[in-house]
């Protein structure tokens, strides 16, 4: 076995700018030195970028006709950097312009990664960004992204009580109760018995202390402006903390609108947000760019960028591989056992 950890790298959507960030990546930097990388992408798609990273070491790359072996990995020297096409084909590429090609290639890439990460041949599985809406299209009309798919195909059923989606970024951590549902549906679906589920899954998999976000504003004011707050999100943390739980300390409802900045100061270890852009819009302003997407719960450590396929950049070469990079960087410490913040503040 080798001794740094292997990561499985997928293209994402080939036309978006998954694979330009893949080779640049491994063109160098501390991230790249430290690992063991297996980039899952298809050969026309790469080519088609090439140029564009002149600096990529294409000279690097060993194209494996089949799925490398845990073995196979450790035999490469350790300047290689081992590249699986999960297609095969010599398609032609069109950057910026996602088509059904595109989609099916985007999804073989993640059905190999999933089948690396279950048999243990990784140690991570890195995504790179795809186009929901075209998998959709072309692929598969109930795909709604990358968190559930893995966790279906990993027969994890259900969201919350069994995954979430989480994000890491330098100084916040935040969790989701709902994700890719509409702000009505989130609102509806709301109770009690969520929020337990998705405090359990937190607890179990990271401990701390977290905070859960109210509903409405000032967490309602004691009814004052809604009763959600005090009806739904209160009684379902009581019943947490009657429980019996104790890799975790739970605290609120608390005001959605300061919550974050005080988990940012290091009152909490972890935000639970009720939806997802109440959580995303906190992580995305103070850290774009420079958090980490984790699934929690999965049996194998999934991660990836927080940014999109960005096609009016694809093919251009001036697509940035920070976010990747630190996304790497947070993955090797999800592999040591180290969250970025520690959640041994609060225990």
């Amino acid at each position: 076995m080798p001794t740094q950890p292997v990561l499985a790298l997928t293209q994402g959507d080939p036309a978006g700018i998954g694979p330009e960030i893949l080779l640049k990546l491994v063109a160098g930097g501390r991230e790249a030195s430290s690992c063991r990388q297996l980039l899952i992408a298809e050969r026309s798609a790469l080519e088609c970028v090439q140029k564009s990273v002149p600096a990529a070491g294409w000279d690097r790359l060993v194209f494996m006709e089949s799925v490398p072996s845990a073995s196979v990995l450790a035999d490469l020297e350790s300047t290689a950097i081992a590249v699986f096409d999960p297609v095969g084909s010599g398609r032609k590429v069109v950057p910026g312009r996602s088509r059904a090609a595109d989609a099916a290639g985007a999804m073989a890439a993640l059905d190999t990664g999933i089948a690396l990460g279950q048999s243990g041949v990784v140690d991570a599985l890195v995504t790179a960004p795809i186009s929901k809406s075209s998998i959709a299209r072309h692929y598969s009309g109930d795909f709604r992204g990358h968190t559930d798919y893995i966790a279906q195909v990993c027969n994890l059923d259900s969201y919350g009580r069994d995954y979430l989606m989480a994000f890491l970024a330098p100084d916040l951590q935040v969790a989701l109760v709902s994700t890719h549902i509409s702000l009505s549906e989130a609102i509806r679906q709301l109770d009690s018995k969520r929020i337990v589920e998705a405090l359990n899954c937190l607890s179990k998999n990271c401990g701390g202390s977290i905070a859960v976000a109210g509903l409405n504003p000032h967490a309602g004011e004691e009814g004052l402006l809604g009763t959600e707050d005090r009806d739904i999100v209160a009684p379902a943390i009581e019943q947490f903390r009657d429980s019996g739980a104790t890799r975790a300390t739970v605290f609120g409802p608390e005001s959605p609108d300061s919550v974050f900045v005080r988990a940012r100061r290091g009152e909490f270890d972890w935000v639970l947000a009720l939806y997802h852009d109440q959580g995303l819009i906190a992580v995305k302003t103070v850290a774009f760019g420079a958090a980490t997407n984790w699934t929690v719960g999965l049996p194998f450590i999934r991660t990836s960028v927080d940014h999109g396929t960005a096609f009016a950049l694809a093919g251009t070469g001036r697509a940035d591989v920070g976010p990747l990079e630190r996304v790497v960087a947070t993955t090797l410490q999800l592999i040591a056992g180290k969250l970025p913040r520690s959640a041994a503040t609060s225990m």
